[in-house]
C-alpha cells in the first residue's frame, strides 16, 4: 500500500497491521520505548502514540510534526487529497454525530447467557468492577455493531445527561479502546463528583471507578478546559492527582498549574500498577499516606522528569 511505504519513511521505520482493520504500528519517533506505540489508522489518518500521548485527526499533522520534507506532503496530498478537505468533511460529520449510547448497548446488570457478557464480566472482576459498581456507573456492552465486542462505560455530567463514554474490547484485540468522535473537553463522572470536597485527578475511567470517591478521569493526561473551568468556579481548595508512572511530565505540568492558582496538591506516584489494578483499599491507603506536595517538591519532581526524559532518549 503506497501510504504505508510513505509512512515507513517518514517515521523511519516499517509498520506493522494489528488485528483492527486499517490500524497499523510503528516504533515510536517521539519518545524511546521497547514496544512499537504509534498506532496509526491509514483509512481515517486518525494517530496517536500511547507514551508520549502524542496524536492528531490527519496525517497531515503527524508529518508536520516529524518534519517532513514537502516532497512527502506532496505524496501525501496525492494519495488522499488537501488538508483543507480533509478538516472539513471531519468537522462536517461532528456536526452530524450526536452523542448517545450505541443502540445495541446492553446493561450488564440484565441478567443473560451471552458469552460477551460473560467474558466483560471477568474483565471487570480482574479491574476489581463488582455488580454494585456496574449498577451505580450504568455499565454495559455490545454485541455487535460498531462497538461490538466492547465493555460500554458511560460518563454523566452533572445535569444527568451523556457527555462521553468509552468502549474497552473484552478481547484485548488491536485497538483496545474505540470512543465516540466527540471532544474529550468534558468533566468525565461529573454526575457523581461533590465539589465541595477534594477531587482525584486520574487517567481513565477505570481508574476512578476503583478510586470510588470523588474521581475524575482526565480520559488522557491532561486537564481538559472544561473542568479547569470548574474547579476554579467550585473553588476546589485540595486536589490528588494519580496520573499512570509514564506521565511524570503530565503530572509536573498539572502541578504547576494547579499551584499557582493557590490550590493544594498533593501529587500520589504510582509505580507500575494502575489504581484498577490496585484496588480500592490500596489506592486508599496509597492517597493517605501522601504529603501536601511543597514548592521544593515541586521543583525535585522537574528534576527527576527531566532525568528520566534524557535517559529515554
Amino acid at each position: 500500500m503506497k501510504i504505508i511505504n510513505l509512512l515507513n519513511r517518514v517515521i523511519g521505520n516499517n509498520g506493522r497491521p494489528v488485528k483492527k482493520l486499517n490500524e497499523y504500528v510503528w516504533w515510536s519517533p517521539f519518545i524511546h520505548h521497547h514496544k512499537p506505540k504509534l498506532q496509526i489508522n491509514v483509512q481515517t489518518g486518525k494517530w496517536h502514540c500511547w507514551v508520549s500521548n502524542q496524536g492528531g485527526h490527519n496525517l497531515f499533522q503527524l508529518l508536520k510534526k516529524l518534519k517532513a520534507s514537502r516532497e512527502h506532503f506532496e505524496e501525501l496530498s496525492d494519495l488522499v487529497g488537501s488538508p483543507k478537505s480533509l478538516s472539513s468533511n471531519r468537522e462536517k460529520n461532528k456536526e452530524k454525530f450526536a452523542l448517545r449510547l450505541p443502540d445495541e448497548f446492553v446493561p450488564l446488570w440484565v441478567d443473560s447467557n451471552n458469552i460477551i457478557r460473560k467474558h466483560a464480566l471477568v474483565h471487570l472482576k480482574k479491574r476489581r468492577i463488582e455488580m454494585h459498581d456496574i449498577i451505580r456507573y450504568n455499565i454495559g456492552y455490545c454485541e455487535s455493531g460498531l462497538y461490538a465486542n466492547r465493555i460500554i462505560v458511560p460518563s454523566y455530567g452533572s445535569d444527568g445527561q451523556l457527555n462521553y463514554f468509552i468502549a474497552r474490547d473484552v478481547f484485548d484485540g488491536g485497538m483496545k479502546y474505540k470512543n465516540p468522535p466527540v471532544s474529550k473537553d468534558v468533566i468525565g463522572l461529573d454526575l457523581f463528583i461533590n465539589w465541595d470536597e477534594p477531587i482525584v485527578l486520574c487517567e481513565g475511567i477505570f481508574d476512578a471507578i476503583a478510586i470510588k470517591r470523588n474521581a475524575v478521569p482526565l480520559f488522557g493526561k491532561t486537564i481538559p478546559k472544561s473542568l479547569m473551568k470548574k474547579i476554579y468556579e467550585k473553588k476546589v481548595k485540595k486536589i490528588y492527582i494519580l496520573l499512570d508512572d509514564d506521565a511524570v511530565n503530565d503530572s509536573i505540568r498539572i502541578t504547576d498549574s494547579l499551584m499557582r492558582n493557590g490550590i493544594s496538591v498533593y501529587y500520589v506516584k504510582l509505580t507500575d500498577k494502575d489504581p484498577s489494578d490496585m484496588g480500592f483499599e490500596s489506592v486508599t491507603n496509597l492517597i493517605k499516606g501522601v504529603g501536601k506536595t511543597t514548592f521544593s517538591d515541586f521543583i525535585r519532581m522537574k528534576l527527576n522528569g527531566k532525568t528520566k526524559k534524557y535517559m529515554e532518549i
